[in-house]
Order: structure tokens, then sequence, then C-alpha cells
């Protein structure tokens, strides 16, 4: 290798004797060769994984299996893509319309978890009157139904279809 790399061209009788220069020059290949020997022990330089990665692995491996078909999960994949596309054109038109802090404030509504913030608490948090929050979410939801909709109407073929697929879509989301 010295004599492929040509390195003895640098060597200079000023700089010190070619002993030193030959032992220098061996310790450093031998601890390259070592560096690179422990290297593959390691993982051959491949990317460390993090240890939050495996402990989330570990514990999605004891969650139970889903018991749905691959048909079944495929479609409620679709249905709450289609659930989350609805819901960004709606934060949309609320942004557009400068209202994303009551946008904000009634989707937290829409779910059914019991932490979820009551009408009187919204109202105080956006300095609202109590009924007026209950107009705005009245008035959410149905617009939220009309988007939804119109996004399963995009699916279809005929437009007397819709019906039928939005029942389909309902008894998907309930399995």
């Amino acid at each position: 290798m010295l004599l492929e790399r040509k390195d003895f061209d640098a060597v200079r009788q000023e700089k010190g004797r070619l002993r030193s220069y030959l032992l220098a020059s061996l310790k450093n290949f031998l601890a390259k060769a070592h560096r690179r020997a422990t290297t593959i022990k390691r993982g051959e330089g491949r990317p460390l994984v993090p240890l939050e990665d495996l402990l989330v692995r570990e514990r999605a491996d004891l969650e139970p299996a889903d018991t749905l078909s691959a048909d079944r999960i495929y479609e409620r994949r679709w249905a709450l893509t289609l659930l989350e596309q609805v819901l960004a054109r709606l934060e949309e038109e609320y942004h557009v319309a400068d209202n994303s802090a009551l946008f904000e404030q009634l989707k937290q509504m829409l779910n059914d978890e019991p932490d979820r913030p009551s009408q009187a608490k919204i109202a105080q948090a956006l300095n609202m009157k109590e009924n007026a929050v209950k107009q705005a979410f009245h008035r959410l939801r149905q617009r939220y139904r009309l988007l939804l909709r119109e996004e399963i109407a995009q699916t279809v073929a005929a437009p007397s279809d819709v019906e039928d697929e939005l029942r389909h879509f309902i008894s998907i989301l309930q399995t």
C-alpha cells in the first residue's frame, strides 16, 4: 500500500529516519484495521436504531392484533382518510374566514371523548355567548355533512349511488 499510494515521496531525510516512518505507518495501519473490525461487530456502519424506537416496537408487539380482515382494514383506513380530508377542507374554510380559533375549539366537540370541552367553556374561552357557540357548532356540523357528501360523491360513478355509499361509509366506521 505504501508503494501504491507513493507515500515514500513524502519521506525526507531531514524529517527523520525511515525506520520511524515505517513504524508509525504500521501502527496507523493496525489501528485502522482494528477500527474496521470492531465496526463490523457493531453493524458495519449501518445507522443506529434509537432506543425509543425499539421500545415503541416492543409495545406494539404486545398489543393485540387487529381482528378485522385486510379488506375491512383497507375500507376503514379509506373512511378515516376521507374524514381527515373533509376536516382539512373545513379547517381551510374557517381559516379563510379568519375563524381559526373558533374552528379549533368547535373541532374538539366533534369527538365523543368525555374530556371534550363543554359549549359553556368554549363560549368563555372565545368570549362568546353559549347560544352563539351552539349555533356555530350546529353550522359546523351541517357544513361537515355537506363536505362529506361532496367527497363521497367524488368516489362514486353515478350521483344516485351517493346514499348507498354514505350508508356503507357509516357502517365501516361503526365496526
